[in-house]
């Protein structure tokens, strides 16, 4: 049975129990508290919270899930023994409060054993029974249901049933929230078959599948209390299945322990390493993880970049690019890991890009935005191994200059070139083995002690809650109608006081309190008599609206008796119009640039005010001005159409495909959506707003909770501020629109029409002006700098005549008249080559700042005077630091004034 074989058939066994086969879910995550897709359940979260309603009560796929970084790491593991992988394919069927264990564990024997033929003699079954401290009690349901299964396949269940507590048996989605007890099924593939090794992290007893049972909800206050809906949640392991069947020769052969790189997933991968390397994959694993042999390495690295290729081409695909921060961080750790183990087989440069191919050819047609994204996945690989080699040459330049002299690598050493240059330990080792260096291992452990310290200091205990009712205190917002924002008859519900700050709580508000990168509203409120100004609106975290108020004295010794009284409240509407604009063209600017850039561009972040617009985006490498252009035009032609905006209210699995939502949000049960053009057709009904009719969708659909202009024409006019890059990975533009467009224009207009009668000339002729001038400005340079170089010939001259004997050697130091720290450097070497075995130190002013240059002869070398040595003991007497080679260095300082004295005490002390 091949691996297609084993991953269809698993779906095809679940759609004859009526399970609805789902496609799996991006590997980034929905839940901001993950750095990737991590497990199949990920999806189905707001399900077992009850955040949301299931769309079906029976659910099956497979899900892509990466383990790096974060609570589950398994990256220092992979290519050292047979199981570890970053990236892997997870299998699993889901209940929503519809079938339970009896049903699961009859479904997960019958497929295992019936359809795929695993050998029953060798299946055990974990049950849950709670140790001491342990929650819940004994699980007697899940025990009687697998001694029935073992009883008639005339297996002794005292024998195949293991117990387990908390740590193997009960799963917890958090601190707090769904739990429940699992079951696991293990295969033992020992010559005597006992089961012993169940769960005691043996490669010849595997885990084959876990089936989870959602029953309990932990609270805060340490109870687990019965959920009234139960759920079941199972997982295992596609490549961990299709390896043992590889292995065993389907079941045939137990002589080799089994190993996941021996499915045929693997095949294409391995070959393409074979085809570049001129070696080949022989399937040894390390004796000695610490101290593999040259064979073992060698296929240590074949296991490492085939991992490593098929996380990186996935995540890639989903959107998740290589950067400095967080889950972009890990990729970049993960491709360079990759890229080092490659330089282990001598493969040449851009080969990590080459086995992009393989993994599209083999997993393609599973996940086809693999095959839809593919040459941005090349073009992405290609630009981060490029950077990489320039990063690990000066790693290795890094790594020889820190053990210089040495004997040992020392724990901060290894760390630094683990943390700084992406360097693992076990190559470190390796390195430093080749040279015959010991590495402080316990000591690297230490300095990752500490990161992990630093890590978890900033990690917040979870807390999960399971929804059951709104919260009481959400405060109502009305304010996407037009009609409530003037004089807005409410009443006030609570005064908050906070520190010098008073906030007013009103119970309902058209004012939109800051969220999805909106800023809040401001206006006025009319309250008993009194005029009050609302600087800022913002919201907790249990919906209630803030709306911050500026008070003078008198007046905010009476707000404490405000609540319970009227209020008409009135927007800024200036303000608020601006601010609509602004988000409208953050919609109409995602949409052009994922027209010009690509699907993958998706939002990081931003900023909606009425002064600018600031988005943040997804995107591999700088924006061509060509691209710029062309993104801004398309812009300004959908603000031109003017095109109707809408939005609605829908459920969320009710939404069309179409509709972006952004990573990272948490969306509940219904969501917003905000459409520009198309024919979409909306009933209001008081603040609500429901999709009556879509026959054809619009250009731009996003998930959105913001305020919007009614029609693009609204907007005026966006122009592009800037385009930069955040971080590696990251990109940010910023644009402004409508009004603060229009001041953009006139001001710009004003300033070119300023120095077009500066220059006494048409405004079309400014260009060209500026370019005569910037030619004659370069002439008087050029013409500057012949004058200093025939000066600096005179001064070198007249400056050989200082110069000391020291022996056989000329020794110079002196203080020179240059432009700028190049032009001393030049100057220093033109005297330098004049003197006969020179030993020169040349010393320039510039402004606050001083430079020193020191140059070596091959005399002055072997008399025992190098240049970076010199320059290390004059620099901290200049209040600075350098260094350099043995033939040239050099260096700085602040301390200009001692630069004569420290110069003239040098060479004093050379001759003497």
């Amino acid at each position: 049975m091949t691996s297609a074989e084993v991953r269809q058939s698993f779906l095809d066994f679940f759609a004859s129990k009526q399970h609805e086969i789902v496609p799996s879910a991006s590997l980034l995550p929905t839940a901001p508290n993950l750095l990737f897709t991590n497990a199949g359940m990920n999806q189905f979260v707001p399900y077992f919270l009850g955040d949301r309603q299931a769309p079906y009560s029976r659910a099956a796929d497979t899900q892509k899930c990466i383990r790096a970084g974060g609570k589950h790491n398994d990256l220092d593991d992979v290519g050292f023994d047979a199981y570890h992988q970053t990236f892997f394919e997870m299998l699993g069927n889901w209940s929503f409060g519809d079938y339970f264990k009896q049903e699961a564990l009859t479904w997960s024997w019958e497929l295992l054993t019936q359809v795929w033929g695993f050998p029953p003699e060798r299946l055990y079954a974990t049950v849950y029974k709670p140790g001491e401290g342990d929650p819940a009690d004994f699980d007697q349901e899940a025990y009687d249901v697998w001694a029935g299964i073992f009883e008639r396949a005339g297996l002794d269940p005292k024998k195949h049933i293991k117990y387990g507590g908390k740590k193997d048996n009960f799963w917890m989605m958090g601190d707090t929230g769904p739990c429940g007890p699992c079951s696991e099924i293990h295969m033992d593939l020992t010559a005597d078959n006992q089961g012993e090794l169940v769960n005691a992290d043996s490669p010849w007893c595997i885990e084959l599948w876990n089936d989870v049972f959602i029953q309990f909800n932990a609270t805060e206050t340490g109870d687990f209390v019965p959920l009234k809906a139960k759920h079941v949640d199972t997982g295992m392991g596609f490549e961990r299945v299709a390896g043992i069947i590889a292995t065993t020769q389907g079941f045939t052969d137990y002589s080799n322990p089994p190993s996941n790189y021996n499915a045929d997933l693997f095949e294409p991968i391995f070959r393409k390493i074979s085809e570049l390397s001129g070696r080949t994959y022989d399937r040894t694993l390390p004796a000695d993880p610490q101290h593999p042999t040259e064979a073992e390495m060698k296929d240590v690295v074949f296991r490492v970049l085939a991992d490593h290729i098929r996380c990186l081409c996935c995540a890639i695909a989903d959107g998740i690019l290589p950067g400095n921060e967080g889950r972009n961080y890990v990729l970049r750790r993960i491709l360079r890991r990759a890229v080092m183990y490659g330089r282990r087989l001598e493969l040449q440069a851009g080969f990590f890009t080459a086995l992009v191919e393989p993994v599209v050819q083999t997993l393609g047609s599973v996940f086809p935005e693999l095959r839809e994204r593919q040459d941005m996945i090349r073009k992405v690989i290609a630009s981060e191994e490029t950077a990489f080699d320039k990063t690990l040459d000066r790693g290795m330049a890094e790594f020889e200059k820190m053990t210089e002299g040495q004997s040992e690598v020392s724990g901060v050493q290894a760390f630094t070139l683990y943390d700084t240059y992406g360097f693992p330990l076990d190559l470190t080792q390796i390195i430093a083995e080749e040279r015959g260096l010991k590495l402080d291992t316990a000591g690297f452990e230490v300095e990752m002690e500490k990161q992990r310290e630093r890590a978890r200091a900033n990690q917040k205990k979870e807390i999960v809650r399971v929804s059951d009712e709104s919260s009481a205190k959400a405060t109502q917002f009305v304010g996407y109608d037009p009609l409530q924002w003037r004089q807005f008859e409410t009443q006030v519900v609570d005064v908050v006081q906070n520190d010098d700050r008073t906030f007013l709580v009103f119970a309902s508000t058209p004012f939109y309190a800051e969220m999805g990168g909106q800023i809040g509203d401001r206006g006025v409120a009319l309250i008993d008599g009194h005029r009050v100004k609302i600087v800022d609106t913002q919201k907790d975290s249990g919906g209630t609206f803030l709306h911050e108020v500026e008070l003078d004295g008198p007046t905010a010794e009476q707000a404490e008796s405000w609540q319970g009284k009227a209020a008409t409240l009135s927007l800024d509407l200036p303000y608020r119009l601006q601010i609509q604009r602004h988000h409208s063209a953050t919609h109409i600017l995602h949409w052009a640039l994922r027209c010009v850039l690509g699907d993958h561009v998706h939002q990081a972040g931003s900023y909606v005010g009425p002064d600018r617009l600031r988005f943040d985006f997804a995107h591999f490498e700088a924006i061509q001005p060509e691209q710029l252009v062309e993104i801004e035009r398309l812009c300004n032609e959908k603000i031109l159409s003017n095109d109707s905006v809408r939005w609605y209210e829908i459920a969320f699995d009710e939404k069309p495909e179409d509709v972006v939502a952004f990573f990272g949000d948490k969306y509940g049960d219904r969501v917003r959506v905000v459409e520009i053009g198309g024919q979409v057709s909306v009933e209001a009904s008081g603040n609500s707003f429901t999709l009556t009719e879509r026959p054809q969708g619009g250009w731009s659909a996003e998930l959105c909770g913001g305020t919007h202009v009614e029609a693009t024409g609204e907007i005026g006019l966006l122009k592009v501020l800037s385009d930069s890059a955040v971080s590696a990975g990251t990109r940010r533009i910023e644009a402004v629109a409508g009004d603060a467009a229009l001041k953009l224009v006139n001001d710009r207009w004003s300033l070119v029409d300023s120095l077009a009668k500066r220059f006494s000339s048409k405004i079309d002729e400014v260009p060209g002006r500026v370019d005569d001038l910037q030619e004659r400005l370069h002439q008087a340079e050029r013409e500057l700098k012949q004058l200093r170089a025939k000066a600096a010939a005179g001064q070198a001259e007249e400056l050989l005549s200082l110069a000391k004997p020291k022996g056989n050697l000329s020794v110079l130091a002196v203080v020179l008249e240059a432009g700028n720290p190049n032009e001393l450097r030049e100057l220093g070497a033109k005297i330098h080559r004049k003197m006969d075995n020179g030993l020169l130190v040349a010393g320039g002013v510039f402004g606050p700042k001083v430079t020193v240059c020191a140059f070596a002869s091959d005399a002055a070398i072997q008399a025992g005077y190098k240049a970076g040595d010199i320059i290390r003991e004059l620099t901290p007497k200049l209040g600075g630091k350098g260094g350099g080679k043995p033939d040239f260095a050099m260096g700085g300082g602040t301390e200009p004034g001692q630069l004569g004295g420290v110069l003239a005490e040098w060479q004093a002390a050379v001759v003497d």
